[in-house]
């Protein structure tokens, strides 16, 4: 009936044209904003005056250039990108061939040259980082890879006895209680969940997990008057992301022994404090004006000292940026890290002094993920580690001896 009626009236139903079919779209669907522009009005509006159709055609004509101008400039900045990564590229290659053909082998005469120092500076290439590390860190300690092995069975066979609820294990660590050694276990187990949870390397099904949790355990094994303390799986991570593993476990070892990060993990409150102040001397030298704003606000050192520290920045930097930090701290010692600390805050020392104390201490525990790593280190090394003609170690041994006679002095003591 229906298509009777619209073919005697003259109405039958005929398919829309391309620009109606277009147009009955754009009720539904906007085109892009150039579509809009260049569209004919439909058919039951007056037609577009030619000034206006010339106007749209002058703003279409300008959105082309504009966007042509847009791809030609993010054209120039992929090409620049690309060229400074094979710059990069080269650079590293270039480094890694006089680590491995002129330093390495030659490492006891040439590790102090100048040269040496300047290269290291620069960050060493990741191939060679593991060797480095090892190198400069040392082993003092003569730990061998056979001494790694008797650890880590005496800490598998600790779990087991915990797991099953046996008796106590007898090992060196018999002064300690099993409730200590079942709390350093747990401890472990907890610390490793949170290890790097990005990179989802080091958690349970990981491919490094068990590897992290057996160094942490040896370790407890080897060292049982110091245990297990948090940030530990941090350092050991970064040392198993450069070193097979028992190597990771003498670097790892001969690091906590270190005096600096022996009187953090041992929690030698005097020794630790004396760390403090020792800082704030150059703090204060370096950036008397946020250190007069920190002092105002009452925020101590401590509050973001300890786990910079604690981690060797493994936590609050990016990893690749963190690795850099530690290329100089191997060649530097514990100075290194209280001047990147300072660095850190050079850095963000505008921000810093408009900030109360919640904020700056909120700002410093976790810090922006996007740290340019050149502008870091230029700021690290804005930073000069010298008071009075006083270099780190002499401020630090000063201090530590002002304590010494204190404690003698002090009549508490005395009784």
């Amino acid at each position: 009936m229906k298509i009777e009626y619209e073919e005697k009236t003259g109405r039958a139903h005929r398919p829309l044209s391309p620009k109606q079919n277009v147009r009955k779209n754009l009720d539904f669907e906007p085109l892009s904003t150039t579509a809009l522009i260049l569209e004919d009005r439909p058919a039951n509006l007056p037609a577009k005056p030619a000034e206006e159709a010339q106007k749209h055609r002058q703003q279409y004509e300008e959105m082309v250039v504009q966007a042509k101008k847009r791809e030609l400039k993010e054209a120039q900045k992929r090409k620049k990108q690309l060229e400074e990564r094979c710059k990069l590229e080269d650079s590293i290659g270039n480094a890694v061939l006089t680590w491995n053909n002129e330093i390495l082998p030659n490492w006891e005469t040439m590790c102090c040259s100048r040269k040496v120092r300047e290269l290291w500076w620069q960050g060493i290439p990741p191939s060679v980082r593991g060797k480095v590390w090892s190198l400069a860190i040392g082993n003092e300690l003569n730990i061998t890879h056979e001494l790694y092995d008797i650890c880590l069975a005496r800490a598998k066979e600790k779990w087991r006895s915990l797991s099953t609820g046996g008796a106590e294990v007898e090992c060196e660590d018999a002064g300690f209680s099993a409730a200590d050694r079942e709390a350093s276990l747990e401890l472990i187990k907890l610390d490793i969940s949170r290890t790097f949870p990005n990179l989802c390397i080091f958690q349970q099904g990981g491919p490094y997990h068990d590897t992290l949790h057996s160094i942490l355990g040896a370790y407890t094994c080897y060292r049982p008057d110091v245990g297990y303390v948090q940030g530990m799986s941090f350092i050991a991570a970064v040392l198993i992301l450069n070193l097979d593993t028992a190597d990771a476990f003498i670097a790892f070892s001969n690091l906590l022994n270190k005096p600096c990060q022996m009187a953090f993990f041992r929690v030698d409150h005097g020794l630790m404090l004396t760390y403090f102040a020792a800082f704030e001397v150059f703090f204060e030298e370096n950036l008397p004006k946020l250190f007069a704003h920190f002092k105002k606000n009452n925020l101590t050192p401590d509050i973001y000292l300890i786990d910079w520290i604690f981690t060797l920045y493994s936590k609050s930097l990016p990893l690749d940026l963190a690795c850099r930090v530690w290329d100089v701290f191997c060649r530097d010692g514990e100075e290194f890290l209280f001047r990147t600390a300072l660095g850190i805050l050079k850095l963000f020392e505008d921000i810093l002094t408009k900030m109360d104390f919640i904020h700056i201490a909120q700002f410093l525990t976790k810090l922006p993920e996007d740290l340019p790593s050149e502008e870091f280190f230029t700021s690290i090394a804005a930073i000069q580690m010298q008071s009075r003609n006083k270099k780190w170690a002499q401020i630090l041994a000063a201090l530590q001896k002002d304590n010494r006679d204190m404690e003698k002095g002090s009549p508490s003591l005395k009784r």
